[in-house]
């Protein structure tokens, strides 16, 4: 029986999670993830930045806000190809969904070609579409979804409550209002949070409650670790405890079942151990490539090592066109009907028997 999909947790259900001992935690988080999902696959995207710096908002989290000094230099909005090429880059590398994120307040008309084109030709590789630009409206987020763009990525970042000490150029409204034009524009929903900008344990089981209680909830959760950046505000904010992280995931995986938890943002500063116990507590997508946006990220050798030392593979969900499909499981169905084709030197390069006019 599979784990309900609830839009009404309360926060004495959620604290009374957060309490439970680790391992019983962990083993409830780890049944709830195999009822929905591969517990050894584990979703790949790569995030890159289109156009960096100078951002108007005031995030105390964020180096590329422009009331801060950060050394970090500001960049005009990436050309097409440029982008293209990176992601063509990143689909080699083995990544399935491209996410492109701009350090905007909300996007400008003059900018929405450039980027709907950016989004029908990386579609076009066959790859998961996902952008972040800020707030949208309703005529912004219905051009990205007709240009076909699967996910919008658009944080909470934390509880209502403690929003206001972080963030007061734009309300948490604001968000959510960016949330449901995302959804009313038929697209998929990327909103989680960051952990260690010195919320309280209420304030963290707080974003939960707002996350999971979205009707339908997000398809993916991204669960960032502060990346203390020299220059903001919360440069010197504590370290979070690693095992609080842990439980922060689980905590999201029983509570959002179907959807990807994504490891996202302070996978640098974690060992193999607890990126390992993070997949083990219902983690299933992480963030790929050296660099998020402007920050350090774990290389792809080091990634592929670990999923190769945990038994872990990418995820696939790579989008082909309704004729590429249909021909694969054309010649998938004679595979299995030649008993020769059951095993094979995968060294070699496979020969596919092409359909006859009567087969097809």
């Amino acid at each position: 029986m599979e784990a309900e999909i609830r839009h009404n947790w309360s926060m004495e259900q959620v604290k009374t999670l957060f309490a439970l001992p680790f391992n019983d935690l962990l083993f409830q988080a780890q049944s709830i993830h195999r009822q929905h999902f591969n517990p050894n696959e584990v979703q790949v995207s790569t995030l890159l930045s289109i156009k960096t710096g100078a951002c108007p908002e005031d995030c105390k989290y964020c180096p590329q806000s422009a009331r801060y000094q950060t050394g970090l230099e500001s960049e005009r909005l990436l050309e097409v190809e440029k982008v293209l090429e990176r992601a063509r880059e990143a689909k080699s590398a083995g990544s399935s969904r491209f996410c492109m994120g701009a350090a905007w307040r909300n996007p400008r008309d003059r900018d929405m070609p450039y980027l709907l084109r950016m989004v029908q030709e990386v579609k076009d590789m066959g790859m998961e579409t996902c952008m972040t630009l800020g707030m949208l409206t309703a005529e912004q987020a219905s051009q990205l979804a007709g240009a076909g763009l699967d996910y919008y990525n658009h944080n909470l970042d934390t509880s209502p409550e403690f929003y206001g000490d972080i963030i007061t150029t734009r309300s948490y409204q604001d968000r959510l209002d960016t949330l449901s034009h995302v959804r009313d524009a038929g697209m998929k929903v990327c909103s989680g949070g960051i952990i260690g900008m010195g919320e309280s344990a209420t304030d963290r089981a707080g974003l939960l409650v707002q996350l999971a209680n979205l009707s339908p909830q997000p398809e993916s959760v991204p669960i960032n670790m502060l990346v203390k950046v020299k220059g903001t505000p919360l440069e010197n904010e504590a370290e979070v405890d690693p095992f609080d992280f842990v439980r922060i995931i689980a905590v999201a995986r029983i509570m959002m079942p179907a959807s990807h938890v994504r490891l996202s943002a302070g996978r640098e500063k974690m060992n193999d151990q607890m990126q390992a116990l993070c997949f083990m507590a219902g983690a299933n997508s992480i963030f790929y490539g050296c660099k998020l946006l402007t920050t350090a990220n774990p290389n792809e050798n080091a990634d592929m090592q670990l999923f190769n030392r945990l038994g872990i593979r990418p995820e696939q969900r790579v989008q082909k066109p309704d004729l590429m499909q249909e021909q694969e499981l054309r010649e998938a169905v004679l595979e299995q009907q030649d008993e020769q084709e059951l095993f094979y030197d995968a060294s070699k390069p496979r020969v596919v028997r092409q359909l006859t006019k009567t087969e097809a």
